[in-house]
């Protein structure tokens, strides 16, 4: 379903970025915001997933900037490379890069961002200062709880697990009070509740998750 592009970012750099199209006329477009191990097979099947459900999704290689290409599974002996990225790209530099994939989606309409990890962070900080965003949801984004002081310009969902062993449940429950005015959910589910590919994955989670997420683009997306 899907293929490969290359976007301009606004300093000039290029990267990669994976294009899932719809069948028919796109309802507008999402931006898939990939977790810590690249646009690996669960980030393109993400994109995927939005695309059948008639979105032009697009997911933009975040770590090209230090390491074009770079992808990898979530054994143990993929953590220590895929932790090692963090540290090589900035969220400066992966938000001109998520902008030029939002100006990318922007040709089918109105357009929704959605981060997992490391990308619910940066989807959460998208909707705060990027423009051209009519959405945001953030999945299980640690650094989110770090960043309260920000202020999204578009409607923002969040989703986090109890049983998170890198997000305190009860830092989440704080900032949820916090912010009354977003919705913030809970599931009893473990950090990568959403992948399948993860031994974390809880597929009832997951699948509420989605639909309240996809309900959530429905809505602003229209």
């Amino acid at each position: 379903m899907g293929e490969n592009i290359r976007l301009t970012a606004s300093d000039g750099f290029v990267c990669d970025a994976y294009v899932a199209r719809p069948a028919g006329v796109p309802k507008g477009g999402i931006v898939v915001v990939q977790e810590i191990f690249g646009v690996n097979p669960h980030i393109r099947s993400v994109a995927d997933r939005y695309a059948a459900e008639g979105y032009l999704a697009v997911a933009p290689a975040l770590f090209d900037r230090a390491e074009p290409g770079f992808q990898s599974g979530y054994q143990p002996e993929d953590m220590p490379r895929a932790y090692a990225m963090i540290g090589k790209v900035s969220s400066g530099p992966a938000l001109l890069d998520i902008a030029a994939a939002i100006a990318f989606a922007a040709e089918a309409g109105k357009v929704g961002v959605v981060g997992f990890c490391w990308g619910g962070t940066l989807a959460w900080t998208a909707a705060a200062k990027l423009p051209g965003l009519s959405a945001a949801v953030g999945y299980y984004g640690g650094n989110i709880l770090d960043l309260t002081d920000l202020q999204p310009q578009c409607p923002v969902m969040l989703h986090f697990g109890a049983l998170d062993d890198h997000i305190p449940v009860d830092k989440v429950r704080a900032f949820a009070a916090a912010r009354p005015e977003l919705p913030i959910y809970i599931y009893d589910a473990g950090h990568g509740f959403n992948c399948d590919a993860r031994g974390s994955y809880d597929a009832t989670s997951a699948k509420l998750a989605q639909e309240r997420t996809s309900a959530h683009f429905a809505k602003h997306l229209a």
